[in-house]
């Protein structure tokens, strides 16, 4: 038996943008239902935040996952298992009220919502699954996690320390991984980065939503039962497109197709006081109907002979989330946890970085 596993779908995602719903669109019409109908796949496994906004959901949302997912997936036949979400459940210390719960009503023969801890049964394989954990359910499900579960797999909707949240930027705070210590596997939706360590797995979001997905492999995935193997689909329609303008190159040639549609980022490395060459590429961007360009211009001002240092200093160029604990590390006059304001600055910092789509 084959099972498709899908997590953080995020219908409505930036304040129900067209273009995160076109995308989205693509992704199922014509990569993930295609390949459950080729396959002969008859269930579904939703790892949690299936819609986006915990607290409203838009009637647009309502109707465009409606047309887009659930009708398809009632359509077909197809059941599915899912996990509430921390996006999917409106206040953060129980999963009591969901969205899963007022929303999925009319599909609810053919879609299993797991409220508490349980096991299922998939083919000749059992997973034990795990909705998210908040104060009102972290005993119960710990109690599960740690000796009530018979099976050595494991999925469900985790904050585990340590794993990318997005690319390069690691979270500080959640669960102890050595918790799972006693599985095979453990698969976790929640983080939007694919990443793997020891015997847990975060599968990464489906499609793009922010800047931060640019250029980071996006796949479903299918689990066959009998051989515990784990297969990734990839979803070959991206969103964000990051381009580097460089006059030194001689070759700034746009493929429409790149760029069609999509935000397009391009990071200026060089251009001369002559900027006829680099006003006909930006007008490639446009004429290929670009959804929406950002120009991050060069930064040689601030390199080389432009900037004195003293030769006693030690200087590095890190990433922003590394440059961000390197300052709250070297505030000494405070009583905060630094640790714990360290991982609200990237909050903040990723929040920004979503904000860009957002129109």
């Amino acid at each position: 038996m084959q099972i498709a596993v899908l997590n953080d779908t995020h219908f409505g995602a930036r304040g129900n943008s067209d273009v995160i719903f076109e995308n989205q669109r693509e992704f199922f019409t014509k990569v993930f239902f295609p390949t459950l109908k080729e396959r002969g796949i008859k269930q579904i496994l939703h790892l949690g935040d299936l819609y986006d906004n915990r607290k409203s959901i838009s009637v647009r949302t309502q109707h465009e996952a409606r047309k887009m997912f659930l009708d398809p997936l009632r359509d077909n036949g197809l059941l599915m298992d899912i996990v509430p979400g921390n996006h999917d459940a409106y206040y953060k210390s129980t999963n009591s009220l969901n969205s899963l719960k007022e929303m999925l009503g009319y599909f609810l023969n053919n879609i299993h919502i797991i409220e508490s801890p349980e096991m299922m049964v998939y083919g000749s394989m059992e997973i034990g699954l795990v909705p998210w954990i908040n104060q009102e359910n972290e005993e119960e499900c710990l109690r599960f996690i740690q000796s009530k579960c018979r099976s050595n797999w494991l999925a469900g909707h985790f904050e585990i320390v340590g794993f990318d949240m997005m690319r390069g930027v690691k979270a500080t705070h959640g669960m102890d991984s050595s918790i799972f210590d006693r599985y095979e596997q453990v698969l976790s939706g929640h983080y939007h980065s694919g990443s793997e360590r020891g015997n847990i797995r975060y599968l990464g979001s489906q499609n793009e939503f922010t800047w931060a997905d640019a250029h980071d492999p996006k796949y479903f995935h299918i689990i066959e039962t009998d051989t515990r193997e784990i297969e990734q689909v990839r979803n070959p329609y991206t969103l964000f497109h990051k381009m580097y303008y460089d006059e030194n190159d001689g070759v700034n040639e746009v493929d429409p197709s790149s760029v069609r549609g999509k935000y397009v980022k391009v990071m200026v490395v060089h251009k001369s006081g002559d900027t006829n060459d680099f006003d006909q590429f930006v007008q490639q961007i446009q004429d290929a109907g670009a959804h929406d360009l950002k120009i991050v211009e060069n930064l040689d001002g601030y390199l080389g002979e432009n900037v004195q240092i003293n030769e006693d200093t030690d200087v590095q160029v890190d990433d922003t989330p590394t440059l961000i604990d390197s300052y709250v590390e070297s505030v000494s006059d405070t009583d905060l946890d630094k640790d714990r304001l360290k991982q609200m600055m990237r909050e903040v910092y990723i929040e920004a970085q979503s904000e860009e789509c957002s129109a």
